[in-house]
């Protein structure tokens, strides 16, 4: 696993998985590797009522229901549709799904603009059929398609990205859990094995970009997966990306507790800056998630450990914010510029701390790329 610069959720929990799964002894769908209920506690983490002789670590951070309407719909007929705003942590809860249920997160499409038929359907290797003729050998299944032969858990990245055309081909796999191949004269149909249901994400903010159609809703169990604002969670969540990070890495360097809550406040204010605003002018194009607080914080902590003293500050923090956070210029400058003197500079006069700090370091930031 040291030489995957991201190892998917299956190989870097296998011991994990392997130790649940020797363990499991409830009743599991098809062909799971886990039951519905250690496919929870996989990705929820172990509590001490469980009994279990080792602590599982908690991997996604979101209301359990949703965890569990999830599993749910994977053990029914039915496409699983997560829905939310950018950085959710949509597309990580269908991973560990997927690896905790099948052992194989990988068979992903991913949707875009350019995705057609094919890849979510079968392509051919042009070179085997000229040579053979067109057969199931010369033909290339896409991840859906092996999905189904697998009998294991297809996921579709971005589905609203994707042309209704495309979107209208999972219809059929979805509610006929079958693919035609007409080329072939035999064994011409590929069916789905026992087990095989596909995951798909889409962004909340994409509405209107290729809104699905009403036959492809009817085949997805939608489950909206709501931006964090608990400042608890959000704080585990921040801390366990961070040790993960500098794990990667390789990195020593503390990111002090005071400066956590340094990040989080200024995120809680900047949404809720967002949500008195008039119009999207007056909004940040960021999406002021959790996974954009990550982010904000892994380049504070690189930048530290290469450039700086290998000790995380304050005015590294604010300018890893606002060089992360301004996208549009200069809207984005102005609204950071309106946040650092209409509510940092009032907080750092009354409280003091690393508030100073992160004034400076904001306005040096801000002045840098006006």
């Amino acid at each position: 696993m040291s030489d995957l610069l991201r190892a998917p959720a299956e190989i870097k929990y296998a011991e994990e998985l392997e130790w649940l799964e020797s363990i499991d002894d409830s009743p599991k769908p098809f062909s799971w590797r886990l039951s519905p209920k250690m496919v929870r506690l996989f990705v929820l983490g172990s509590e001490r009522s469980d009994g279990l002789d080792r602590e599982i670590s908690q991997k996604w951070y979101g209301d359990r229901s949703f965890v569990e309407r999830s599993i749910v719909t994977l053990a029914s007929d039915r496409g699983l549709l997560l829905i939310g705003d950018p950085g959710t942590g949509k597309s990580w809860l269908a991973e560990l799904l997927s690896a905790a249920i099948c052992r194989n997160s990988t068979l992903v499409v991913q949707g875009t603009a350019g995705t057609t038929e094919d890849h979510i359907k079968y392509s051919w290797n042009v070179s085997m059929v000229i040579a053979k003729g067109q057969s199931r050998e010369s033909m290339i299944p896409s991840p859906i398609m092996t999905a189904m032969e697998s009998g294991a858990i297809g996921r579709f990245e971005e589905l609203t990205r994707s042309t209704s055309d495309v979107q209208d081909a999972l219809i059929s796999i979805l509610s006929e859990k079958y693919i035609s191949v007409p080329e072939l004269d035999s064994d011409g149909i590929v069916f789905a094995k026992p087990g095989f249901s596909i995951t798909a994400t889409a962004n909340s903010r994409d509405r209107g970009v290729n809104d699905l159609s009403s036959a492809l809703k009817r085949r997805f169990n939608f489950v909206r997966i709501p931006v964090v604002t608990n400042k608890k969670s959000e704080v585990e969540i921040v801390r366990f990306r961070t040790e993960e990070l500098l794990r990667r890495h390789q990195i020593e360097l503390e990111v002090p507790p005071t400066l956590l809550d340094v990040l989080l406040q200024s995120f809680a204010d900047l949404r809720a800056s967002a949500a008195a605003a008039g119009s999207d002018d007056e909004k940040l194009e960021s999406a002021l998630s959790t996974a954009e607080q990550i982010g904000v914080l892994e380049d504070a902590v690189l930048h530290s450990n290469f450039f700086g003293e290998c000790a995380l500050t304050a005015r590294t923090l604010a300018s890893s914010l606002v060089g992360s956070l301004a996208r549009r210029e200069p809207e984005d400058l102005a609204i950071l510029n309106k946040y650092l003197h209409g509510v940092v500079e009032p907080r750092s006069k009354e409280e003091g701390g690393s508030w100073p700090e992160f004034l400076e370091g904001g306005r040096d930031a801000i002045a840098t790329l006006s």
